[in-house]
């Protein structure tokens, strides 16, 4: 009998300590650490918006996070093989990527940008002076794939570039490189590089979370996606954004 009730005990401390660890799990964040101030690494220490971010939703769930840094270029890879639960590094959302993936609600608002080497925004305004200039893009970004959805695509020499885009664009290497409007405006800011952004945003963007698209990573999506309503609504994405950006670049208003 008294060996019944240990068995019985032994149980029910087993199913305590699995609903805890069920309670308190992790969720895997894979990010570039390298896309200022999205998400960099300065003094040894991972920081930047997405990662206050991801700290946050962690808070609101009540999940550990674990951030795991890699080139951008694997991160995709890594969420499909399920190295990663999901990406924090500004992915946007495509009809592609949704035929894929199970994404949150978005949590940044953005556009496209032109950027060159400073004086040169006189000649290159914008997009539709791209024709016949090498363009210079994030290895894995989208906007690789939006500037060849541009009806003159065909006339502008596009280049993938792990990093270093900033310093071959100032250095005369390529005309001109395209990224968020948002990253591209701190570059300027921050950097001793001369650029400068080249008019204004060409395409509309809006990144969120993305996960795998099977049942598990559905239930993580929507753990994730009400833990960032509730972030939205309390004013923390606002609070974080400013923090950064000093403006709030988390809703479309």
């Amino acid at each position: 009998m008294l060996k019944s009730i240990a068995i019985a005990a032994l149980a029910a401390a087993s199913f305590v300590s699995v609903a805890a660890a069920q309670d308190k799990d992790t969720l895997r964040v894979g990010m570039s650490g390298g896309y200022f101030p999205f998400t960099f690494v300065q003094q040894d220490k991972l920081q930047g918006f997405e990662v206050d971010v991801m700290n946050a939703v962690a808070a609101e769930t009540g999940m550990d996070v674990e951030f795991v840094t890699m080139s951008f270029s694997g991160l995709i890879g890594a969420l499909s093989s399920g190295r990663i639960d999901t990406i924090a590094n500004q992915i946007t959302i495509t009809p592609e990527r949704e035929a894929t993936f199970a994404f949150t609600q978005p949590y940044v608002y953005d556009g496209a940008q032109v950027v060159v080497k400073k004086g040169n925004e006189h000649t290159i305004s914008g997009p539709e002076d791209l024709r016949g200039r090498v363009v210079a893009v994030n290895l894995g970004s989208n906007f690789e794939q939006l500037l060849r959805e541009l009806p003159y695509a065909a006339e502008i020499d596009i280049r993938t570039y792990e990093s270093n885009i900033e310093q071959d664009t100032a250095l005369g290497r390529v005309d001109a490189f395209v990224m968020d409007r948002v990253s591209s405006a701190q570059v300027i800011q921050k950097s001793p590089l001369p650029l400068a952004l080249a008019g204004q945003p060409f395409s509309e963007i809006r990144n969120a979370l993305p996960f795998r698209d099977d049942e598990a990573g559905r239930a993580q999506r929507d753990r994730v996606d009400a833990a960032l309503t509730a972030l939205r609504e309390n004013g923390t994405l606002a609070e974080i954004s400013q923090t950064w950006f000093g403006a709030d670049i988390t809703t479309a208003e």
